[in-house]
């Protein structure tokens, strides 16, 4: 999702945290109007930004506060000399306190406020002014149809605050949601714009704090971190004296047969990431494409896991799963990877295993589930992941005593301390498989290196993305090899090497 602002900030809240915040803003001075004045004129400037020649505004508005703000910015196109009209969904005199007072400052300076209906015409550029953040529940009629009208309208669409039907906290669409192109947020970042089904809902967003005390705003609770380039965790730079043993050797487990490619990629990644040595231990038929791809990496075949303690010894991380398959041969090298007391990622047939109760997760783990392993792993369905995405990410944390980077649009990075870290990048190019298998090799690259856990799925996870988002703008076909050399140019630009 592009956005706007260069120094907007990473703190990311619940709709009832933003709540909290805009009461004591009130509180400390700053009367609610004066909040949905700013509001107003944010959003309005943004409008005008996005589409310079439109000259057209229609406004759908309920009759909450939400409502407000699409009346006052309805007043605001009316004095540039813009043609609007509101289309009010709902009655205008449910309306109270600012939102009323919202409502007859539109009126006072001509703008026609009309009922909605499904027949109505909808021209311009449209301002979803139905639903705040405080729905939770599923969207009911006649917001339902007002919706459905905007999103087949294809028309310009601008949200205020949040997409009508998208869940602030979740980022889950409740039955139905605006999809707009531009979305002006305010006071706080909402955690649920950037995982879920957000990406689909909200584009382009703006945000814009209202001139709201920094201090108290500050020292309000959030419920997560942005991940920003400012923020990311760092390598520190290498010294002249330094040698491969200082930054880690990585063992990655995988690759039974047919599935050679998986562990390859893993090992490709590591390597790539600064990882001072990377061996790996796969079947005996991947041994000499290996090497042929990665002679840097030392590739031994392994056929039991007898054969796989003499590497565990030299190893400092493992990476354990990447096509290591579910059967005999696969569950014998987890079994003994489980029993090291090394900091390991866990990733594909290592975490269906798990969730098997074929083996016990050890302590140091970083474990890398996309929504289907999320929900082998909790003994729930995969949608009921998706319906809460940040929960089941702490669940998963609780439960495994395990850093977890949940996977897919808006990757979650929940600590077993309660932490939580949130990536709002990424490309729908990198909708192909093998991905998550890079992914799995970035993170045991950052371990080597001294990073724990949390830290190092976070700038994993970013990394990822971002050269996601990097090599997907030429469209689809990306193969996920093609990310590794844009993963190594980010991380020098965030860690250089030398200072």
């Amino acid at each position: 999702m592009p956005h706007t602002k260069d120094d907007f900030p990473d703190a990311l809240y619940s709709a009832a945290q933003v709540r909290a915040l805009d009461a004591q803003l009130i509180a400390a001075g700053t009367s609610g109007f004066e909040l949905m004045q700013r509001a107003a004129r944010a959003t309005w400037r943004a409008i005008v930004r996005r589409w310079p020649e439109a000259t057209e505004l229609t406004v759908l508005a309920g009759h909450g506060n939400n409502a407000g703000d699409g009346y006052l910015v309805a007043a605001l196109a009316r004095r540039a000399g813009w043609s609007v009209r509101v289309l009010a969904v709902g009655e205008p005199r449910r309306l109270l306190g600012d939102a009323a007072n919202a409502h007859a400052e539109a009126v006072a300076v001509g703008v026609p406020v009309e009922p909605w209906s499904d027949d109505s015409e909808l021209r311009g550029v449209l301002l979803d002014a139905l639903l705040g953040t405080g729905t939770t529940g599923e969207v009911r009629e006649p917001y339902v149809r007002a919706i459905d009208t905007i999103n087949v309208s294809g028309l310009p669409v601008a949200a205020v605050d949040i997409p009508s039907g998208l869940c602030a906290d979740t980022g889950r669409v409740l039955g139905t949601a605006v999809a707009a192109d531009l979305t002006v947020t305010f006071i706080g970042l909402k955690l649920g714009l950037f995982t879920g089904d957000a990406a689909d809902r909200v584009g382009e967003w703006v945000f814009n704090d209202l001139h709201a005390d920094p201090d108290l705003v500050e020292s309000a609770p959030a419920s997560a971190r942005l991940l920003l380039p400012h923020n990311l965790p760092r390598l520190a730079p290498r010294a002249p004296t330094s040698h491969k043993g200082k930054f880690g050797h990585v063992l990655l487990i995988g690759g039974d047969r047919g599935f050679g490619g998986a562990i390859q990629m893993s090992a490709e990644s590591a390597l790539r990431c600064g990882a001072g040595m990377v061996s790996m231990a796969t079947r005996s038929e991947h041994v000499a494409s290996a090497l042929v791809r990665l002679p840097e990496v030392m590739v031994q075949g392994t056929h039991s896991a007898n054969q796989l303690m003499g590497l565990l010894k030299q190893a400092s991380v493992l990476v354990v799963g990447p096509g290591l398959g579910q059967a005999a041969w696969g569950r014998s090298l987890l079994s003994a990877a489980a029993n090291a007391s090394l900091p390991q990622v866990w990733d594909a047939d290592a975490l269906n295993l798990l969730s098997g109760g074929a083996v016990s997760l050890p302590e140091q783990c970083v474990i890398t589930p996309h929504p289907g392993e999320a929900a082998r792993l909790l003994g729930i369905s995969t949608a009921q992941v998706q319906a809460d995405r940040p929960a089941a990410a702490h669940a998963l944390s609780k439960k495994y005593a395990a850093t977890v980077i949940l996977k897919g649009a808006g990757s979650l990075i929940s600590g077993p301390d309660g932490r939580l870290a949130v990536c709002g990048e990424g490309h729908p190019a990198m909708a192909t498989a093998g991905l998550g298998d890079v992914l799995a090799g970035v993170v045991g690259a950052l371990l080597g290196q001294g990073m724990d856990g949390f830290e190092a799925a976070c700038l994993a996870v970013w990394l990822h993305a971002n050269a996601g988002v990097q090599v997907g703008r030429s469209g689809r076909g990306l193969a996920a090899t093609d990310l590794i050399p844009a993963i190594r140019q980010l991380l020098e630009e965030q860690s250089p090497c030398l200072k």
